[in-house]
């Protein structure tokens, strides 16, 4: 495969995987809705930040450090289930607000938090964290990848249908474009959708709240079982 289609295979791979609702489009959306595309997409980046950093010490070899240490994994279970019920809890104070905070108000509401809160959460996301311990390692060894395989739900009706040469900069430049191109365009969606219909403001409030309250509380659960069965 040349170089332009492995870009573009990686670009399509990045954006499939940054697509699927989970807790960091979650805090997006909030961001977007509430403060404007400009505040969505600095959240978006602070994600991207996360993966970037992931990336790295994937290629350092940290990765196969964090593999063999269950007690560490378990421990970045819980600590990111604990943040995500702490801005659960700010993304359903900020439902019962106006649709437009006051500045101020909330630390958490404050222009610029967004990506230090996206980053935060997506350095301990378990998702974020399984996905270069696992499918991110593999990109950076030579080899095969079957690029839909690991999407949610359809992957196993895809596998094999996609199967590109990893290793490849190429490869790795386009999943990060594809994931670039996610968190700026889809902030700009939602915030030119709250320009049209102003009660998508408190209904993704509402969708964040739910979405990262359920994903807390199950790593959280996750967590605990884990340290029970020790």
């Amino acid at each position: 495969m040349n170089t332009v289609a492995t870009l573009a295979v990686g670009a399509v791979f990045g954006l499939a995987l940054a697509a699927p609702p989970g807790p960091m489009n979650a805090v997006i959306a909030e961001e977007a809705v509430f403060r404007g595309w400009g505040a969505g997409t600095r959240a978006g980046l602070g994600a991207a930040t996360a993966d970037f950093l992931f990336f790295v010490l994937a290629y350092l070899g940290v990765a196969s450090v964090i593999q063999s240490a269950p007690r560490l994994q378990t421990a970045m279970i819980a600590v990111g289930g604990c943040l995500m019920c702490y801005f659960a809890v700010g993304a359903a104070r900020g439902a019962r607000e106006s649709f437009r905070p006051t500045t101020g108000e909330d630390p958490l509401s404050e222009e610029g938090n967004g990506f230090r809160k996206a980053l935060a959460l997506a350095l301990t996301n378990p998702f974020q964290v399984l996905f270069w311990l696992t499918v991110g390692v593999g990109m950076l060894r030579s080899g095969e990848l079957d690029v839909l395989e690991p999407l949610p739900l359809v992957g196993d009706a895809l596998a094999g249908t996609l199967v590109v040469a990893t290793g490849s900069p190429a490869l790795l430049g386009g999943f990060f474009l594809g994931v670039l191109g996610w968190v700026t365009l889809f902030p700009i969606g939602l915030a030119a959708a709250e320009r049209r219909l102003e009660a998508i403001g408190p209904a993704v409030a509402v969708g964040s709240a739910l979405v990262l309250g359920g994903f807390g509380v199950f790593f959280l659960f996750d967590a605990a079982t884990t340290v029970l069965a020790w």
